[in-house]
């Protein structure tokens, strides 16, 4: 089997943890993503992973009900700490090691993030979490993966999410929109495509990272990135 990708980046949507209930988490989502991460692992892939915490508070809505920016933002980091645990949790009912990492530090919920304690685990063959986005306010989520994808040196970044790829318009709003199989960055910016904040996008651009957007939501979607079918759509650099 042809394996394109040793190392990779999975960021993960906080709002599809909460499946349909409409808030938190989903026990039935989160065996799902479990499932189809240890799937990946048995190809010998190494897995970190970054997790958004929409499900649960998000920092900018937090803003606009009157929060203090930076405690709202706070808020959301602590959220994604919540979500990072009960993946951590559900690896570990299928005997997946995993090791989760914290932006802040947070002993002993988790141990403080290094390049060098992130590697080192998944050069052993266990899944790395890394929460709390960067550390920082004023981030994302979506941020911090490119951050942590260019950190880990990560083969590419995948960004699980509910939509089956990039489209030339919100395909939940216009039936006609025209999906890509590859794009590049420049095409993205031209587009004014909005595919993840550009502080996200220009560290993935700047450092040659290539993102490939699939919809997580559907079993089995992540292996099939991972080996090589045309899922997605493909994010590269112009060369």
């Amino acid at each position: 089997m042809n394996i394109p990708y040793k190392r990779v980046l999975l960021k993960l949507s906080g709002e599809s943890l909460m499946g349909k209930q409409g808030y938190g988490l989903d026990s039935g989502q989160l065996d799902s993503y479990a499932t189809q991460i240890k799937e990946i692992t048995e190809l010998g892939i190494e897995v970190a992973i970054v997790i958004g915490g929409g499900n649960i508070f998000r920092g900018l809505s937090g803003a606009t009900q009157g929060f203090d920016r930076v405690k709202g933002d706070q808020m959301g980091m602590l959220a994604t700490v919540i979500n990072s645990l009960a993946l951590q949790s559900e690896l570990e009912k299928k005997s997946v090691k995993s090791r989760m990492l914290t932006a802040i530090r947070m002993e002993p919920i988790g141990e403080y993030y290094s390049k060098q304690k992130a590697v080192e685990t998944l050069a052993k063959g266990e899944v790395v979490i890394i929460s709390a986005g960067t550390g920082n306010p004023f981030f994302t989520t979506d941020t911090a993966s490119a951050l942590r994808a260019v950190e880990t040196e990560a083969s590419v970044m995948l960004k699980g999410t509910r939509v089956d790829g990039i489209y030339d318009s919100d395909p939940e709003k216009n039936p006609k929109a025209v999906k890509f199989d590859k794009i590049s960055y420049d095409e993205i910016y031209t587009s004014g495509l909005k595919i993840m904040d550009l502080t996200a996008t220009t560290l993935c651009k700047e450092n040659n990272m290539p993102i490939v957007v699939f919809d997580m939501d559907t079993p089995g979607n992540l292996k099939k990135v991972l080996t090589g079918e045309n899922i997605g759509t493909l994010v590269f650099q112009e060369k």
